[in-house]
């Protein structure tokens, strides 16, 4: 089993001496590292570098777990993906290791953590989004044009008979656009239109 050892700090005075070392006392035959970039982005050139270096039965061995990345979720992604290359992580300082039936137990431990976590967040925006459309609120991009600028691109195409393209060009918007606007199944029937002129 090849050791490959990865080391990050997040700001260039920061120093990656003190990981560098305990990956090196740990066994790990290369060392790669990335200076001034956050844990937040897992596109990094050195860990892109370790991971390249990784083949079957190899394990990839960080100080500690934030030092691969900040994310829960993208950590146990991270490792998933180790696994199913058939290679092994190793954190020294949470003394995790996958290559044994503890280390194992506790990622798949933080794996179910990660899961809840994702669930909470996402019943959170739907309990916020509920509130938000109780309360009248808009859910969404803001509207293209607002309703009185629509009425008024209605009355200049079906009473003005304005081709639609050159309505549009005064609103910024494109013809398609508009149309939809104006189809808007939400408007009352007597406010909406099948057809208008393409002159």
């Amino acid at each position: 089993m090849k050791l490959v050892g990865y080391a990050r700090v997040s700001t260039v005075e920061q120093n990656l001496d003190l990981q560098i070392v305990a990956l090196q006392a740990a066994g790990c035959s290369a060392i790669f590292t990335d200076q001034g970039l956050s844990g937040a982005d897992f596109h990094r050139p050195g860990l892109r570098k370790a991971l390249r270096q990784l083949s079957d039965d190899d394990m990839l061995v960080v100080w500690r777990l934030d030092r691969l990345g900040r994310s829960l979720v993208n950590l146990i992604q991270t490792v998933n993906m180790l696994s199913k290359r058939g290679c092994e992580f190793r954190s020294l300082t949470e003394n995790i290791d996958t290559s044994s039936s503890g280390g194992r137990l506790l990622f798949h431990v933080m794996g179910a953590m990660a899961e809840f976590e994702r669930s909470i967040i996402s019943e959170r925006t739907k309990a916020g989004m509920e509130a938000a459309r109780a309360r009248g609120s808009r859910i969404g991009r803001r509207p293209s044009m607002t309703q009185e600028q629509t009425d008024v691109a209605r009355c200049a195409i079906e009473m003005d008979l304005k081709p639609i393209s050159e309505v549009a060009a005064k609103y910024g918007v494109h013809p398609k656009t508009l149309a939809r606007l104006l189809r808007d199944p939400a408007r009352p029937k007597h406010q909406r239109s099948t057809s208008f002129p393409r002159r």
